[in-house]
């Protein structure tokens, strides 16, 4: 379809790759390439941050295990009291946990993704200040090098 979208444009640039009478068919990119394609867009604020914990430079590794069932992957870094659980894919130990106490933020130690349960969203860590410094630990401790910031 993306070879469609190219041959039914002018070749004047990039920005000329629009389908002009072809709404069905531009309505298929937007399906496969945006709209319904699970891309989210983390958020670079949210009024939680006063629960983080004072000492998130000594978190336990990438390859702790669920405190609660012991299981291996798919966990999550409380950045409240920094328990590691696991995720709602596999026991529900960090939703429970959310439910429990309301530590509402969160660190994927799949993809180092943070999440705060009270906005019911994903976090942008480089844009907001506060997480900077544990994603960036958390991402040395999983791949042994410092994390390529993007320019703001």
């Amino acid at each position: 379809m993306a070879s469609q979208a190219a041959s039914s444009s002018s070749s004047s640039g990039p920005q000329e790759h629009r389908l002009e009478g072809h709404a069905e068919e531009e309505e298929d990119l937007l399906t496969l390439y945006g709209a319904d394609s699970g891309w989210v867009e983390a958020r670079t604020h949210c009024d939680h941050l006063d629960a983080l914990s004072s000492d998130l430079a000594h978190i336990p590794t990438p390859d702790t295990p669920c405190y609660r069932c012991q299981h291996p992957s798919e966990n999550w870094l409380c950045l409240c009291c920094k328990e590691v659980l696991c995720s709602r894919f596999v026991n529900k130990h960090m939703l429970q946990h959310y439910q429990q106490t309301n530590h509402c933020l969160a660190l994927s130690y799949s993809d180092l993704s943070i999440w705060c349960f009270s906005c019911d969203a994903y976090l942008d860590a480089q844009m907001i200040q506060q997480l900077r410094p544990v994603h960036e630990i958390a991402y040395i401790l999983k791949f042994g090098e410092a994390p390529p910031f993007r320019t703001v």
